[in-house]
């Protein structure tokens, strides 16, 4: 595994050096990036201001692509959630998806049945899911054990601290890519084995994932022709489509 800062460094040299961001939304659930060659990215909102905000002075409007992705790594995780939608807001364009190699993944399937094939897959198994997603019991009730691995724990769910001794004893690890310590927990998943999915409006839609160890890269696409002004509209992150990438058989 590389150095964690050289995945999202990586991320951030494929965007091209004539995009700007148009418009950013920050919703209490999901913020919001758009750009000038027409793509609307998603990140899971993380309201914590840890630190000072290395953008505080300077709207993020306007700025090159590369330059607002570029907070991704700030420790000012409110503004972390910004730089990691402006990424998205390239690579969830759907013509730059399919080019990475990613492929539709149905009419009407949303995040619950992104989980569906694992249920029958790793019956009997043991399945870590990262970040509560309030259907994945229900899911996956063929699975010996769900672990369910939490920041915020719910009732039955484990803290994330958790991952470092659970995820190499699991069959297969599912995570949100909304996590704060992704490139660790891929690291944990991947090298202890287990079948490992990246899933959430979060993820990057890019192949490097799976050079890390990933097996499925599951992310949103947003509808094509998806305005700004339309946001006001939506409880969700807006009309979009789920889109996968698995790894290539030996």
């Amino acid at each position: 595994m590389p150095n964690p800062w050289e995945i999202y460094d990586a991320l951030i040299d494929d965007l091209p050096d004539d995009a700007r961001v148009t418009a950013i939304h920050r919703g209490p659930q999901w913020t919001r990036a758009f750009n000038d060659h027409g793509g609307c990215g998603a990140a899971y909102t993380i309201d914590a201001r840890s630190r000072p905000a290395l953008s505080a002075d300077a709207p993020v409007e306007g700025r090159p692509l590369r330059d607002a992705a570029s907070l991704v790594k700030s420790w000012n995780l409110a503004e972390a959630s910004v730089g990691l939608a402006v990424i998205n807001s390239w690579y969830s364009r759907q013509e730059i998806a399919v080019a990475n190699g990613f492929e539709p993944t149905g009419d009407g399937v949303g995040w619950r049945e992104v989980f569906d094939p694992y249920n029958d897959r790793f019956a009997g198994g043991r399945i870590g899911v990262i970040g509560h997603f309030p259907f994945a019991r229900g899911a996956l009730t063929r699975a010996a054990e769900v672990l369910i691995l939490e920041r915020d724990p719910r009732p039955g769910d484990y803290p994330d601290t958790a991952c470092e001794y659970l995820l190499a004893d699991c069959d297969a690890v599912l995570i949100s890519s909304s996590s704060l310590t992704m490139p660790r927990l891929i690291e944990l998943a991947a090298g202890g084995g287990a079948h490992t999915v990246l899933v959430g409006p979060s993820t990057p839609m890019h192949p490097l994932f799976l050079d890390l160890g990933v097996d499925t890269i599951t992310g949103w696409v947003a509808d094509d022709g998806l305005e700004p002004g339309i946001l006001d509209a939506l409880p969700g992150i807006g009309p979009g489509h789920r889109m996968h990438l698995h790894r290539a058989p030996a």
